[in-house]
Formats: structure tokens, sequence, C-alpha cells
């Protein structure tokens, strides 16, 4: 398809069709991205809980290379899609070469310094002494691969909102299911414990980095050129104010998790497990309309650019309606079967189980909230409120979930922490209905 052809198509096209065209590569590669990251915690928890924990322990740092990808991501493929609404195609170019070049320089970054700062940065993540040894080995392993993971994260919105989301899908899919092929080998087969499962992550992300850019090529889509970065002055403001919500959503569900992991580590290795198990669940159930979102803001981008406000509404609605039903579907199931899905995890642990039940159940409770949150925010970044996107993005893991991590235990114990996500959940919730009754007679 040409780049004329996907223009027309963006402006064209009715608006069921064209989301689900779009969305279902993106909801199919957020699948398979949550599927292997619940097979990571699968095969390590045949290990042990203090290793399963461990995983758990370095998943804010993965979410912290996750923040950097996405700001650069986000921040470039915004601005590019409305760009390219706008007939503006120079401008397009040189915010998608600044915006993965300097991803490429921030995981380095990151690289160098976690290396530098490996057992103080363990510890700082929530680590126990008995968990400890395993995520020593399990993050310098992941940390090697952060240039090119926080690269490929670019290249994957890249494609997405120049409306090539197959071929994002291809990349991050391929990556995935090798991971999940990787991981009982070199864990089990080659006798490497838990640094096999960051061994097997590492590679899988660099393959996908690989079809990634292959991708690009093939689909024809903007270059990227290093000499556009002579110019970052020009762009660097757009790139961070189109993707400093997802910055401030991905970074402060970092900050989230560190947070619930010290704040669990009162009551042991099985806590820090469980609710580790348990954001794995409840990511997996998020990342489909996450996915649908995806789908949702090349076409709300293109069409803001291009003046046509009206089928951005129609879009949003759309989204909303879909996502809320589809989430209230799962959480009810979530809800009943709560601890057989823990314990596949860890099914001869029965503290784990016991603690991640509950918690699972108080989060299916407002799982149904969520679509109408992250649709909300997604809405507002993709059409340049960065203020109102960035504070939305904010709210649900570090406005709200962080007081009550730090006010609910000393006040009711164990409760407190399992509760604390589904209170912060219906806050988040109250706040998108005001933002969005205060932008929709605007838009």
């Amino acid at each position: 398809m040409t780049q004329e052809d996907r223009q027309r198509m963006m402006a064209e096209a009715p608006i069921p069709g064209l989301i689900a065209r779009l969305a279902v590569p993106t909801i199919i590669s957020m699948l398979i991205t949550s599927f292997y990251n619940m097979a990571d915690t699968f095969f390590v928890g045949r290990i042990g809980t203090s290793a399963t924990a461990a995983v758990g322990v370095v998943f804010p740092l993965m979410s912290i290379i996750q923040a950097f990808g996405f700001l650069f991501g986000h921040g470039s493929g915004n601005s590019v899609s409305r760009k390219l609404g706008a007939k503006k195609f120079d401008e397009a170019e040189r915010l998608a070469s600044c915006g993965f070049f300097l991803a490429l320089a921030c995981g380095a970054l990151i690289l160098a310094l976690g290396w530098l700062f490996l057992e103080p940065l363990s510890r700082l993540l929530g680590s126990t002494d008995t968990i400890l040894p395993y995520t020593k080995q399990y993050l310098w392993v992941i940390l090697l691969g952060a240039p090119y993971m926080t690269a490929s994260l670019v290249l994957n919105n890249l494609l997405r909102f120049q409306g090539n989301a197959f071929y994002g899908m291809i990349g991050i899919t391929s990556g995935a299911v090798l991971n999940i092929l990787l991981d009982p080998l070199f864990i089990f087969g080659f006798h490497m414990g838990i640094a096999g499962a960051a061994w097997a992550t590492i590679l899988s992300q660099f393959v996908s980095f690989v079809l990634l850019l292959a991708g690009m090529k093939h689909a024809k889509c903007i270059p990227l050129r290093i000499r556009h970065l002579r110019q970052v002055s020009s762009v660097i403001g757009q790139i961070i104010g189109g993707g400093l919500p997802s910055l401030c959503r991905q970074g402060l569900g970092s900050l989230a998790t560190v947070a619930l992991n010290l704040a669990a580590n009162p009551y042991g290795d099985a806590a820090i497990a469980a609710m580790s198990i348990v954001q794995r669940i409840t990511f997996f159930a998020g990342s489909m309309v996450i996915g649908f979102g995806q789908g949702f803001q090349p076409v709300c981008g293109y069409n803001y650019g291009a003046g046509k406000k009206e089928r951005v509404k129609e879009a949003f609605w759309f989204c909303v309606k879909t996502a809320s039903a589809v989430l209230l579907v799962l959480g009810i199931l979530g809800f009943c079967f709560a601890g057989n899905l823990v314990a596949v995890f860890r099914k001869d642990d029965l503290e784990v189980i016991r603690i991640g039940t509950m918690a699972l159940r108080l989060q299916c409770v407002s799982l149904p909230l969520t679509g109408w949150i992250i649709l909300n925010n997604m809405l507002f970044q993709t059409i340049g409120r960065t203020w109102p996107a960035s504070i939305l993005a904010a709210s649900r893991q570090g406005l709200f979930f962080l007081p009550m991590i730090l006010i609910l235990p000393p006040m009711i114990g164990l409760i407190g922490i399992q509760s604390a996500q589904a209170v912060a959940d219906i806050l988040a919730f109250l706040l998108a209905l005001y933002l969005n009754r205060k932008l929709m007679p605007k838009l």
C-alpha cells in the first residue's frame, strides 16, 4: 500500500472497520508480549518463590526501559501522524529519525548506569537478602539489551502511527514466541537458572529489533537518517511534549511497582511473588485494551491533523464502548477463577495462592473502569493536549496508587496492599470523567 493509499484510508474508511484493521495486529502484539511476560514468571516459578519474586523486583527497571522507549516512540509517532495528516512530510522525517536515535542513546545510558550501580539498584527495587542473588543475575543480563529494547519501541510506534501495524506485529510477536521457546531451553536445558530467562529475553528482543528495522524498510515508511540529529533542537520539544504522558504513565508504573514490592517486603517473599503474579495477569487483561487503543491513535492523530474532528469523536466512542464490554467480561471471569489463575504459576505454595487470589479479585472489580482511563489518556495525548494527558497518565499508578500503597497497609495490613490498585483505579476513573467533560465540547 502506498503512502497516498494509507492517507486515503485514514481519512475516508468507515471507523469500525478501520480501527479493527489497525487494532488487530497491535492487540495480537500486546497479548503475545504479555503472554511471554507470564511465561518468564511461569518458568522461573519452577525454580522457587525467591526467583519468582526476583522477576517481579526487576520488572520496574524493565518498565523504565519501556518508559523511555514510549517517550521517544509516542512522542515522535504522535507528531508524525499529525504531520502526515497536514502533508508536512519533511518534518515527519525529522521527528521519526530523532526519536529513534535518541532512544538508542538513552538505552545505552541506562545500561551504563545500571551496571555501575547493580547491587544498590537491586536493593532499591525491593530485593530482600534472599531475593538479591537472583535479582543481580537477572538484572545484569537484562540491562545488556536496554539500547535496542528502547529503540524497538520507537520502531513499533513509528510503524503503527504510519498505518503499518502489521509489520510491527510481526516484529514483536516473533521475538515473543522465540522467548517462550528459549526460556525452558536456557533455564532447564542449559541449566542457566534465572540468568537463562534473562538471556532468552534479550536475545528475543534483539530479533524483534532486527525484524522491526526490516519492516520499516519493507513498508516504505519514513526513512531514518542520522543526519537529522543535527536538527534535534527543532523537534525535541514536540517529541518530549508528545511522549511525556507515556513517560509519566510508564515511569510512575515502575515507581508504583517498587513501592508495592517494598510494602509487601514485611510479609515475606510469598507476598512479593503473589503481587508479581497478579501484575502479570492483570497486564494480560489490560494489554487488549492498550492494543485496541493503539489502533485508535493513528486514526485519531491523522484525522485531528486533517481537521476531521467528528471522525475523532466517532472513533473514540466506538473504542470506549467496545473496550468496556470486553473488560467487564474479563473482570467477571478473573474474579470467578482467581485462585486457579494464580495457582498456574506457584501451585505448590499455598501462601502465594492465598495472597494472590484476594488481590486479583479486588483488581477484577475495578478492571472494567480501566478502558475509560486508558482511552481518554490516548485521546488527550494523540491530539497534543500534553498536560491533561500527563496528569491522567500519572493518576492511576502515581497520583492515586502511591498514596494508597503508603496509607492503606499501615491502617489495614495486607489487605491494604491487595486493594490499593482497585482504589486507585476508581479515583482515576473519576478524574478521567471530569477531564473528558471539559474536552468534548471543544472537540
